[in-house]
């Protein structure tokens, strides 16, 4: 997986956990103005848990800016482990800050767990350009099919066969992927990066409340074919 790709995946990740956090926010502000409060502890938890998941993903994208995606992926999972490794159990007297350092840690595990699959296939070093030739003319160039993974393209074929649905029933949980009884669901994280690059998408004609089907694009079945 080369830089360019593995940052357009990661900042799809990134701005999924942003709206995460602005819908739980919203929702506590509608809560906050409402005649009741019934629901009010639950929609500060759910802010908590979504900020939680967001900090990660907004120090990423900064570090990007500075040195580069692989560089601060590497960083950025690497101080999320040691700040789980070095995490102690003493509590706080306020409950606000337990949950606050609760929900922050859920979210480092999160984080190191959605990145796995890039941190493990980005490339060191982004390819260097073929030297030009003075005289020869350039040959025109072959429209290429993006290289997919053994592994992505089972995630492609479970698309395509086991009928995928991407839902969320609440911030807290995540999101789940779900399939056809008799099919083994692809991992979560895969199937937001077949989205992520087009090689899919999901019907955003409902919610994912309700779950949007996850079919292929023509680029996902032009890969599973090849």
């Amino acid at each position: 997986m080369d830089a360019a790709t593995a940052l357009k995946h990661l900042t799809f990740r990134a701005e999924n956990a942003f709206d995460q956090e602005a819908t739980a926010r919203q929702r506590l502000t509608e809560a906050l103005a409402g005649p009741q409060a019934s629901h009010l502890d639950s929609a500060m938890g759910a802010v908590l848990t979504a900020a939680g998941i967001a900090k990660p993903w907004a120090l990423l994208m900064r570090r990007v800016e500075k040195t580069g995606v692989t560089a601060a992926l590497a960083k950025q999972r690497e101080e999320a482990t040691e700040q789980l490794l070095q995490y102690g159990h003493g509590m706080s007297t306020s409950l606000i800050t337990n949950a606050k350092t609760h929900a922050e840690l859920e979210g480092l595990r999160r984080f190191i767990s959605s990145t796995d699959t890039v941190a493990d296939e980005i490339d060191d070093e982004a390819p260097q350009p073929a030297p030009e030739s003075a005289t020869a003319e350039p040959e025109p160039k072959k429209a290429e099919l993006p290289k997919a993974t053994s592994a992505q393209k089972r995630t492609l074929q479970s698309i395509k066969e086991a009928g995928v649905v991407l839902s969320e029933q609440s911030i807290a949980k995540g999101r789940r992927v779900s399939v056809n009884a008799g099919h083994q669901a692809p991992r979560r994280d895969m199937v937001e990066f077949a989205i992520s690059q087009k090689w899919a998408k999901a019907d955003t004609t409902t919610s994912l409340y309700h779950g949007q089907a996850v079919t292929l694009t023509e680029v996902g079945e032009a890969i599973l074919a090849g």
